[in-house]
């Protein structure tokens, strides 16, 4: 059990060190379309390949189809790049897609936020591709436009110009060593997480593990909301809002849910255990396995083809 723990520790580390950096690389201001595939009927391509090049959304009845790490997002809605309350970041990512459904909790959750925390507004990271599915950087899951990135940096009280929204980065919330947060941690962090996971709608949010041991020694009164966040390397710039499966959408599959407890207890210890901050390299290191559109429901190829 602990040679297993200790190799999760090492994948987890490293597919989020990948992630943390992703999450903050630099846009451009000019976006090149990806070159053609030489055979995109080949079964072996990785299905992130054929989405990442799908630059609208499928004309369908909108459906989340599949789970939030292996599925894809038919008749996507957009959310606007300037709200009263947020502002889409990175735009040539061309990722701010989503189920109608999450892109409703997003506005209702930013138009509160002036009175949460006293922010004017939220910056808004990754949601989805235009037809879902795995993108060729960044993250394993946001495949059904159900999850959604929020920045940990108030939006300004002006609209951002195109290059801030591609050079920027967010605001680092972790110590050096990963054991706490640092001194950019505030209040109105918490108060804005607090919110997000109160919302019946939402299913988890994850932050880097010192966030949540913040908010495990910051919370006060009625605790049951801390269940919701979950922690996660590679969140320590943003938090990921996860919302459920909407109704009558009978094709998305749900979550498990989270085991009982606020999570801060010794679950919470393991993520700041030696074997997971500082993992030994593997002698043998295994490619990341890529999904196929086999690996997706079949109901994905139709929404890759269509209008």
């Amino acid at each position: 059990m602990r040679i297993l723990r200790t190799a999760l520790g090492a994948a987890i580390m490293s597919a989020a060190l990948t992630l943390s950096a992703m999450a903050q690389d630099k846009g451009t201001l000019n976006p090149q379309p990806l070159p053609p595939l030489a055979n995109p009927d080949d079964p072996a391509l990785p299905a992130k390949q054929l989405f990442g090049r799908a630059l609208t959304p499928a004309q369908l009845q909108t459906r989340s189809i599949g789970f939030y790490a292996r599925g894809c997002l038919a008749g996507a809605q957009a959310l606007p790049i300037d709200g009263e309350t947020w502002q889409v970041m990175r735009l040539s990512r061309n990722r701010n897609w989503g189920n109608p459904v999450l892109l409703d909790f997003l506005e209702r959750l930013s138009n509160r936020v002036p009175s949460i925390n006293g922010w004017p507004g939220l910056l808004i990271g990754d949601i989805s591709q235009p037809r879902g599915g795995p993108m060729i950087t960044g993250h394993a899951s946001h495949q059904i436009g159900l999850d959604a990135d929020v920045w940990l940096t108030p939006m300004p009280d002006r609209t951002l110009s195109r290059a801030e929204r591609e050079q920027m980065s967010a605001t680092n919330m972790v110590r050096d060593d990963g054991l706490d947060v640092n001194d950019n941690w505030t209040p109105e962090h918490m108060a804005l997480i607090k919110a997000a996971a109160e919302s019946p709608e939402v299913e988890r949010i994850f932050v880097n593990p010192a966030i949540k041991k913040a908010i495990c020694r910051d919370a006060r009164g009625d605790r049951s909301w801390l269940n919701k966040v979950r922690p996660m390397y590679g969140h320590n710039y943003h938090f990921h809002i996860r919302i459920t499966c909407p109704e009558g959408e009978g094709m998305c599959q749900p979550q498990d849910p989270t085991p009982p407890g606020d999570g801060c207890d010794k679950s919470l210890d393991w993520w700041f255990s030696d074997e997971v901050l500082h993992p030994k390299p593997s002698a043998q290191p295994h490619p990341a396995k890529q999904l196929t559109m086999s690996q997706l429901p079949a109901e994905c190829r139709q929404v890759l083809i269509s209008n």
